[in-house]
């Protein structure tokens, strides 16, 4: 089932979008805090400027990019919003460049680009992807795929990681003691 997403004005839809997107971040595998983002959230956001393309439906945020929805942050030097001019906007897709970061409390994803299609509610970065969690390691590729539908994450290897998905995680401490002698 295709879910389309209808805004009532252009800075809100870009927040929401961006933020329940850039919730998930790890490879292959379901990520919680996709599931306790609330995307209706106020919205807050900030860049050094803003121009309005009305004619090719498109806004674009440079400088400093910064968007906020509850614990979730994205950063970039650049945003483009795409929508359509029908009698409700509607955002269908955003593009992020410049040292993207998306952040939520517990972690924290790092790409060169960031794509996020409304209409398929998939978020794709690319680039020399890192993706931490706070005290759990690290995972680093060149693509991460992030279904909001479904909540899963992939990520590809390729660029500087000679072509492989790479990582480190640390074990949860084990008990001193020894083995039981049961």
């Amino acid at each position: 089932m295709r879910r389309r997403v209808l805004v009532k004005s252009l800075p809100k839809s870009l927040l929401i979008a961006l933020l329940a997107g850039s919730a998930a971040f790890a490879g292959a595998q379901t990520v919680d805090s996709l599931k306790k983002h609330d995307s209706n959230a106020p919205v807050d956001f900030a860049a050094d400027r803003i121009e309005l393309q009305d004619r090719a439906d498109r806004a674009v945020l440079t400088g400093n990019v910064d968007v906020k929805q509850g614990d979730m942050r994205l950063r970039s030097a650049r945003l483009t919003i795409a929508y359509t001019s029908a009698a409700q906007t509607e955002v269908t897709r955003m593009d992020a460049s410049g040292g993207v970061v998306l952040t939520t409390s517990t972690e924290n994803a790092n790409s060169q680009y960031a794509i996020y299609d409304l209409r398929t509610r998939l978020v794709t970065m690319i680039g020399n992807v890192v993706i931490t969690r706070a005290g759990k390691g690290e995972t680093r590729g060149n693509r991460l795929v992030l279904n909001l539908n479904s909540g899963a994450a992939s990520l590809d290897g390729g660029g500087s990681g000679g072509g492989r998905v790479t990582g480190r995680f640390t074990p949860p401490p084990r008990d001193q003691k020894g083995p039981s002698k049961n």
